[in-house]
């Protein structure tokens, strides 16, 4: 028999599948192909040399672990991709859940906050593109060590507690490059006064972020992240944070905060708010947009949901709860249902195409228009056909081709 916290668990884990099951069918994303090839080479035990001699990869080494078991596993079945990062959502949302349970002022705000999170559409491409699954790698490791870090501080035999979470940073920290924001995360949990006895605890997770860090920046001079627009110092950063800050919150953070000064809870809008800023700074320094992408603020949605769970536990009638909890589900998981759920089938659409076309086609393709670069469509191809050497691509082949690609779109 499940006692009352399992059942809060399960509810927040269908609460999850609920929202997110139309992510299940849909076909692997562009960039997905690429990253499948590169984790054969990346994941098994004997590429782990190659991985860690690679100073761009090894940022994000557990990516490539999860991509590689599950091509071992499924080859191309899109279902058990989506199935993965499905699971790793409902693990998130319940650390969500324990995180707030172990954080005294936002335990009343627990259950409501873990399930806005299991269903809030606007880090939906975390959850529904498996290459974004550094993301929600990083914040299950991440999220574990804060835990173990929380309870660790109330506990006289915590070592084991505290050892178990710095290996937890290690591997967060192994997921992306993003994850040392965690850092200052850790403290505002602890009350203020106690910062200065906690400090000591914090050296070696800020050793491992000195490490990661120092990393990162000695690939700076041949890495693409420094060139492709998604980081820079030179960016646009105090449009970029304060544009993205105020899109996250819109609508459910300002109904909430409204909420919690109507009841003049002031004080508990400090926490969420604060989480929120820090998590957004390391995505603030992309030059490509003013807008944080979709799956960059999963970590910075907990202070959004945290928000929301300390106002509906504000409301003093159960009516207005229900009322609240109903219209808030509606909308979110109407939302990945009717629009998010099309718009990544489209987006999958051109690669797919092209794919079936292969596998109907012997000999050469002339791909004419393809909306994403040649390598993708070579890397979807290869993987998808055996033997690769069937397909060619070339806009000027002498060869004549046996079929002609040429995606037109909606």
């Amino acid at each position: 028999m499940l006692n009352r916290r399992g059942i809060q668990l399960l509810c927040l884990g269908l609460l999850c599948v609920v929202a997110y099951a139309p992510a299940l069918n849909i076909p692997l994303l562009e960039d997905d192909y690429p990253n499948i090839s590169l984790a054969r080479v990346y994941g098994p035990p004997s590429g782990l040399s190659s991985l860690f001699h690679d100073g761009v990869s090894r940022s994000r080494a557990t990516s490539y672990w999860v991509f590689f078991a599950v091509w071992r596993v499924a080859n191309l079945n899109p279902v058990a991709y989506h199935a993965v990062s499905l699971l790793l959502h409902i693990v998130n949302t319940w650390l969500v859940f324990w995180i707030a349970m172990a954080w005294p002022p936002m335990r009343p705000a627990a259950l409501w906050a873990a399930a806005f999170f299991a269903v809030h559409e606007g880090h939906q491409e975390a959850v529904m593109w498996f290459s974004a699954i550094n993301e929600l790698l990083m914040f299950a490791f991440g999220a574990a060590a804060l835990l173990c870090w929380m309870v660790a501080r109330r506990r006289e035999r915590g070592g084991w507690l505290q050892v178990a979470g710095i290996v937890l940073f290690a591997l967060a920290l192994l997921s992306k490059e993003s994850a040392v924001i965690f850092l200052p995360l850790f403290l505002l949990t602890e009350p203020v006064k106690e910062w200065r006895r906690t400090l000591p605890r914090l050296i070696p997770y800020a050793v491992l972020a000195a490490i990661a860090v120092a990393s990162v920046v000695s690939t700076c001079a041949y890495s693409f992240r420094f060139s492709d627009g998604s980081f820079s110092l030179h960016a646009p950063f105090w449009i970029t944070w304060p544009h993205s800050y105020f899109r996250l919150l819109w609508i459910w953070g300002f109904i909430a905060g409204a909420v919690l000064l109507w009841r003049k809870q002031r004080v508990s809008l400090l926490p969420p708010l604060v989480w929120i800023g820090v998590a957004l700074v390391p995505y603030s320094f992309l030059t490509y947009s003013t807008e944080i992408p979709s799956r960059q603020v999963y970590l910075a949605s907990v202070g959004l949901a945290l928000l929301f769970g300390l106002a509906v536990a504000q409301m003093p009638r159960r009516s207005w709860v229900a009322a609240v909890i109903a219209l808030m589900l509606i909308h979110n998981v109407g939302y990945l249902w009717v629009k998010k759920r099309g718009q990544f089938l489209e987006r999958a659409a051109p690669t797919q195409q092209l794919i079936e076309l292969a596998r109907r086609t012997d000999g050469l393709i002339r791909v004419r228009c393809f909306p994403r670069s040649m390598s993708i469509a070579e890397e979807a191809v290869r993987l998808a056909i055996a033997p690769p050497e069937k397909v060619l691509w070339s806009e000027t082949s002498g060869h004549p081709p046996a079929a002609e690609f040429c995606y037109q779109g909606r």
